[in-house]
């Protein structure tokens, strides 16, 4: 290899040979079911191997009511009725990222489902940034071991028969990750519906020109790739919530990032934009609880957890 050649992205070649194999045979493509939050506009997935019912569940969400500082549990017990009447068995909870607007309900779906809980590598950077902004101290350990696995790119796991496919997409945050499993990618909050665009890039770590890298090394995979989108919010002109599309589709038509938008054209739109855009209503209990694994704080010595709000601090 000369000094000049480019680099081989490896686990992309992998996750392109994946989908390729299981668009050919349709036993290694992955049922999903999607359950939508429309308090936070997230969208949660459970997906399943047909033959074994061996399944995962990625992005739950933690009902929670910010003015009475109460949580409950109405969206991830849909997700607990489903799998149980599915008959299926949950071996992996997934997060794509340390959520900013919704609270993981992954501890509650292990205690009810089992299964182990996974996130990116990355997610030690983030604990870093976001330990100093609450002052968490010494007693919140910062690498990782909320968790039960650390993904890394390229890495991969299985479901039955199927095969997962792990690529770090940084720029939403630096610790985003995509995963490939059979023909379906789930993107996050990388990429929106074509007609609503991608996300922001402006938080603690963000950085539109990543963002920018990683959501064409996604649409890198083959055309007919089905992709899941986190979030949606209906684009204008849009009367229903939708949140599945190909990478076909989003080459062809997103509005910010479709095939022949520069790099440097895309960083503009992005930074602009992200300046017009509010904090996230749930930002501040999202973080704190998702950077421990959906775990709350510790309670205090009175048996109560509290969740901090740094004043004047973003």
């Amino acid at each position: 290899m000369t000094a000049n050649a480019p680099q081989i992205d490896r686990p992309l070649e992998a996750a392109s040979a994946q989908v390729a194999r299981a668009l050919g045979n349709p036993a290694l493509r992955p049922v999903v079911q999607a359950f939508f939050d429309q308090p936070t506009y997230t969208v949660s997935y459970v997906i399943h191997d047909p033959a074994t019912l061996e399944a995962a569940v990625i992005d739950s969400v933690l009902d929670y009511d910010p003015d009475a500082g109460r949580t409950s549990y109405g969206s991830a017990d849909r997700i607990v009725d489903y799998v149980q009447a599915q008959g299926l068995s949950v071996t992996w909870l997934i997060e794509t990222h340390a959520h900013a607007d919704h609270l993981s309900a992954a501890p509650y779906l292990q205690e009810k489902l089992g299964g182990k809980l996974a996130i990116g590598e990355h997610i030690v950077t983030v604990q870093g940034v976001f330990g100093k902004l609450f002052n968490e101290g010494t007693e919140f350990a910062r690498d990782g071991s909320q968790f039960d696995h650390l993904f890394k790119d390229g890495e991969t796991f299985r479901l039955g028969n199927l095969e997962g496919i792990v690529l770090h997409v940084p720029g939403h945050t630096p610790a985003d990750m995509a995963y490939i499993i059979g023909d379906a990618g789930f993107a996050g909050d990388t990429l929106f519906m074509p007609d609503y665009g991608t996300a922001r890039a402006d938080f603690p770590g963000g950085d539109a020109a990543r963002l920018f890298r990683s959501i064409r090394r996604l649409l890198t995979l083959p055309r007919e790739t089905r992709l899941f989108m986190c979030h949606d919010y209906k684009a204008p002109g849009r009367d229903t919530y939708a949140w599945e599309t190909t990478v076909g589709a989003e080459r062809d038509g997103n509005v910010h990032v479709h095939d022949g938008v520069s790099e440097d054209e895309f960083v503009a739109m992005r930074t602009k934009r992200d300046a017009t855009l509010a904090v996230p209503r749930l930002i501040l209990p999202s973080v704190q609880v998702n950077i421990r694994g959906g775990h709350m704080p510790e309670p205090e010595d009175n048996g109560v957890s509290y969740i901090k709000i740094p004043i004047n601090a973003i």
